[in-house]
């Protein structure tokens, strides 16, 4: 397994990371601790979950994701071993059952969201620490065309970083991180980190794969200039790519057929790219979900491509990218298709 420098830490992560946000709805504890032993084995060595784990997130469900690791390290120990990294929410998105709805980025709740998350994960020290999304309106979860408002509740960046710097000092976390976060805020994190020595983020969790590469637009330079490197989410667009909801197919358990809150990979524009993708890797012999995924691992900019499964074969395939070398002929198919039908699914 590959491994890669989370920021300018001596922390070296697995170049895939396994992702957890199904566990505790889709899939049960057992099949948690299936995962993490299938992943171990195979040279993971990064766990990605967040307070509000498993999605969609609901308030009978809330906390269930970091409990199941919890439980896992309790019984098979070798936390050390481990890089977990776990997020803080910030208001909106449909979850009122935290913190009274209001879980901004201030000091009160940043306090209350570490201990939430070290209690549930039976551990002592978060590896990596992420604001799970902005403390203000700006665009992410697929929102674009910024609209600024001058009289929304923001907590200031400062009031933020100057928590984490405690945290940091305490030894609850080791590193921060942000998460669906633009340029401007990435900027701003770095530019305060350095003015008054406060921690320094050293990674941004955002969505990226074929169907949404709007990370090259603007963050793409950052992460590699200033060491912030892109932990990406969704590279399989939510399964989209790997061809199981092709010709109208609504699998079972399948996410796009069980939530319909996951419509932002599901409109008629990202379905005819999909097929796209899809033909391409048929034509060239490849698996179309590990042709995605080695597309993503092979970015400059990336650190770590975060898998999720809820099959163990799965699991197993997405395993299997690594071993996908794409040709310039794939390369030069899949910037074709782009070109066509750039970010349809932003």
């Amino acid at each position: 397994m590959i491994r890669r420098p989370l920021g300018n830490t001596d922390l070296q992560v697995s170049v895939l990371a396994l992702g957890s946000m199904t566990w505790g709805e889709q899939n049960t504890e057992a099949d948690g601790f299936a995962q993490i032993e299938r992943a171990r084995a195979a040279g993971i060595n990064f766990i990605d979950t967040a307070e509000i784990y498993p999605v969609p997130p609901r308030a009978a469900t809330a906390g269930a994701t970091e409990t199941i690791i919890g439980h896992y390290l309790q019984r098979q120990g070798g936390r050390a071993q481990w890089i977990i990294a776990s997020k803080a929410a910030a208001p909106g998105n449909g979850i009122s059952h935290i913190r009274d709805g209001r879980p901004h980025f201030d000091r009160a709740n940043l306090l209350a969201a570490v201990e939430g998350s070290l209690r549930r994960l039976q551990t002592d020290y978060i590896d990596l620490y992420q604001l799970h999304w902005p403390d203000r309106a700006t665009n992410f979860f697929g929102q674009l065309g910024y609209q600024h408002d001058s009289q929304a509740h923001i907590t200031p960046i400062e009031e933020t970083l100057a928590v984490l710097d405690e945290l940091v000092k305490s030894g609850k976390i080791r590193h921060i991180g942000l998460s669906n976060e633009t340029p401007w805020g990435v900027h701003r994190f770095l530019q305060l980190a350095e003015q008054r020595g406060w921690p320094r983020v050293v990674s941004i969790q955002n969505p990226y794969n074929l169907l949404n590469r709007s990370f090259e637009i603007g963050l793409a330079e950052m992460a590699i200039r200033e060491q912030v490197g892109l932990l990406a989410y969704s590279p399989l667009a939510f399964g989209l790519l790997s061809g199981k909801y092709e010709q109208g197919a609504q699998p079972e358990r399948a996410r796009l057929t069980l939530f319909e809150r996951f419509q932002r990979y599901n409109n008629p524009q990202a379905r005819r790219a999909a097929s796209a993708y899809i033909q391409l890797a048929r034509e060239h012999g490849l698996d179309s979900a590990q042709m995605a995924l080695a597309y993503v691992t092979s970015r400059p900019f990336v650190t770590s491509n975060i898998i999720g499964a809820t099959t163990l074969e799965q699991l197993d395939s997405n395993l299997d990218s690594l071993k996908v070398v794409l040709s310039d002929e794939v390369l030069a198919g899949i910037e074709a298709i782009h070109r066509e039908q750039p970010n349809p699914a932003p």
